[in-house]
């Protein structure tokens, strides 16, 4: 039985748009997963029958004060941000995620997990490199701080496992409403106890995908580089980047839970081609293509 907290105070209003009077029981769904993960969110629901075509989302976006969701006929739920719907849409990766379009995955190429790894995916942003962790047969564990960000995965979620054919991935993946560095707070305070029952929890690998300033994906000297695409410019508005200090604490503490295990765990790195290091650390080894590099810290 699941545990319903009380909302904080410091809560989060929302506009929900959904298109039609059919919804009604997908809009009651919402409301129950933020009851059921506690988060901070109270809806402000409206029915739109209209068509939301561009220039109308540009209006609501430029005239509510208020984070706006749409929850279109399909049922997927997306959030308006300056007049761009982003949203998940965990079922386009469905290239990426059988075993053909893994191969060339540098993400998996740097994790190196199997089906029996245990993941945390720190900062889970849209989902998508959880996805793909998942779709090897590991357990993922998606950290996403922002409680908008996370309403929108576990919407994602309960919707893709509908679909035939994703029901196993989506049974792998665990979402979670909290920043990491307090998750990986309680994981070591929680190990204390467990080393000494001889129960203690393996983590294989800890993947960071930090925010990083919006420069970072160009060349200084040149500008040239890889354009941020619209899910990133809708993550800058909720989530600036971590300092340098904030950097080594991510850091540290994810590779203090990878090192508790027998096995050798590691924490791998996101970052684009041209950024620096994460924390200035030096990485054990490191994957990348034009746009992006996977740094990973072998413990």
């Amino acid at each position: 039985m699941t545990t319903v907290k009380q909302i904080p105070t410091a809560h989060i209003n929302c506009q929900l748009f959904y298109v039609s009077e059919a919804q009604a029981g997908q809009v009651e769904n919402l409301k129950m997963l933020i009851a059921e993960h506690a988060l901070p969110i109270i809806l402000d629901i409206e029915l739109f029958p209209e068509k939301l075509n561009q220039k109308r989302r540009q209006q609501l976006s430029e005239t509510s004060t208020q984070p706006i969701l749409l929850l279109d006929e399909k049922n997927k739920l997306s959030w308006l941000s300056d007049g761009l719907s982003v949203a998940p849409e965990w079922d386009k990766l469905q290239r990426r995620v059988v075993s053909a379009g893994r191969k060339s995955e540098l993400l998996l190429q740097a994790a190196k997990i199997t089906s029996d790894s245990t993941v945390i995916d720190a900062t889970a942003g849209f989902g998508h490199d959880s996805l793909i962790l998942a779709s090897t047969g590991a357990q993922v564990t998606m950290l996403e701080q922002q409680p908008l960000m996370a309403l929108l995965l576990l919407a994602e979620q309960q919707r893709m496992s509908t679909l035939p054919n994703w029901q196993k991935p989506m049974s792998r993946l665990q979402i979670i409403n909290t920043d990491a560095l307090s998750y990986f707070a309680k994981l070591q305070a929680e190990s204390v106890n467990a080393i000494k029952e001889n129960d203690a929890k393996v983590v294989d690998v800890i993947y960071l995908d930090p925010m990083f300033p919006e420069d970072s994906y160009q060349d200084s000297k040149t500008g040239k580089g890889a354009k941020v695409g619209k899910h990133m410019q809708a993550l800058h508005q909720l989530a600036r980047p971590p300092t340098l200090e904030e950097e080594s604490q991510l850091l540290q503490s994810a590779q203090a839970i990878v090192s508790q295990g027998a096995r050798q765990g590691r924490v791998v790195v996101k970052r684009p081609q041209l950024a620096p290091l994460l924390a200035h650390q030096q990485p054990s080894e490191s994957w990348h293509n034009e746009a992006v590099r996977f740094d990973g810290y072998f413990v």
